[in-house]
């Protein structure tokens, strides 16, 4: 399976060409482009026989396809992906744009529901896609977790805070997690959680984690000393300890009483861990990003682009993302300056009414 940057390492500058100016005419006009469009665009002089060439080694290459018996072609979402890491040019958000954006912050009011409400209209209307906009993360303490599997890659963990707010967040739980495993890791939060809030948390079970950790190294010093076990894929995430057969027929009561308790502790520590990440997956988030078709698996709309920014507060923590949803064929060089500038300003009107 190749990656997109080795795909691009693999074509040559006239390959690259043909394919930028394949996406680019066919994300401005939604029609397949065909090869004497492009005989007549290209910046040397070839012919139309050479550009079909290289368009049908785009076709095999998974990058465009042909969707009817016509000689033009399309993006496939393998090439719009590509088109999006490694040849869009972005550009500038215009005067008209920013004045459309900036007008939602007119108001003085304290609601900060009805200025997002307006953000997402004013998104809405310069883009011409479905807005998406995520209230700013609760940070009460909570009252209760839920981790619900929605799918083998996309779980969701269901909030309820002291104060009675209820919050929604979908994220992708690491392979092979359970619905089992899930409820398990819920069942052990909510033993703890009453009275803290979601960073508060995830700090305990840092630390739960490093204090484990010594627990099971101190006990394992003697066993590992005397050479009754040994560490296999020390310093990694996943190392174990291997108990020797010699030390499975130890008599003593107290170093058989120790080795369960070692076994024990590993098992704690894995449980935690799990919990840790799960912990973790529901307050990340990352810069502007962009979902294609199947990737965009939060709304299960393979014909649809998500383009979607987290937005931060004055201290640069993550408070709630903005967004655009679209068809594939979205004017992406526009719309993710615009997603972006969008995140910075509503980041800003929030830090100026305090809202952390």
């Amino acid at each position: 399976m190749h990656d997109g940057a080795t795909l691009l390492s693999e074509m040559n500058d006239r390959s690259r060409e043909v394919f930028r100016r394949v996406v680019e005419g066919y994300l401005s006009s939604g029609a397949p482009v065909g090869s004497r469009t492009l005989t007549r665009d290209m910046s040397e002089k070839v012919s139309a026989a050479t550009v079909r060439n290289v368009m049908q080694d785009l076709e095999y290459m998974g990058l465009l396809d042909s969707p009817h018996v016509s000689a033009g072609r399309v993006p496939t979402h393998l090439g719009l992906r590509l088109f999006v890491d490694g040849l869009l040019e972005v550009d500038p958000v215009t005067d008209a744009d920013r004045r459309a954006l900036n007008a939602t912050r007119t108001s003085n009011e304290r609601d900060v529901g009805s200025l997002l409400d307006r953000v997402g209209q004013a998104l809405s209307g310069i883009t011409q896609g479905a807005s998406l906009v995520l209230s700013p993360k609760h940070e009460a303490p909570i009252k209760h977790i839920e981790f619900v599997s929605l799918a083998a890659d996309r779980a969701l963990v269901v909030l309820v805070f002291a104060d009675g707010h209820v919050e929604n967040r979908v994220f992708v739980p690491a392979p092979g997690q359970t619905a089992s495993s899930m409820r398990e890791a819920a069942n052990f939060l909510n033993a703890l959680a009453e009275g803290l809030t979601l960073s508060d948390l995830r700090k305990r079970f840092k630390s739960e984690i490093t204090r484990r950790r010594q627990e099971i190294d101190s006990l394992a010093h003697t066993l590992v000393e005397q050479g009754l076990a040994l560490w296999e894929n020390e310093g990694e995430p996943y190392e174990r300890l291997i108990v020797r057969g010699r030390a499975n027929l130890l008599e003593n009561a107290t170093e058989l009483a120790e080795l369960a308790r070692i076994r024990n502790l590993f098992d704690d520590l894995e449980r935690k861990r799990d919990i840790a990440e799960f912990l973790e997956l529901t307050e990340q988030g990352e810069g502007v990003r962009i979902f294609i078709g199947a990737e965009n698996k939060l709304f299960s709309l393979t014909g649809s682009s998500l383009v979607v920014s987290p937005y931060m507060n004055a201290d640069r923590k993550i408070i709630g993302a903005v967004g655009v949803i679209g068809p594939t064929r979205l004017n992406y060089g526009r719309i993710v300056p615009i997603v972006d500038y969008t995140a910075q300003l509503v980041g800003r009107l929030l830090s100026d009414r305090g809202v952390d």
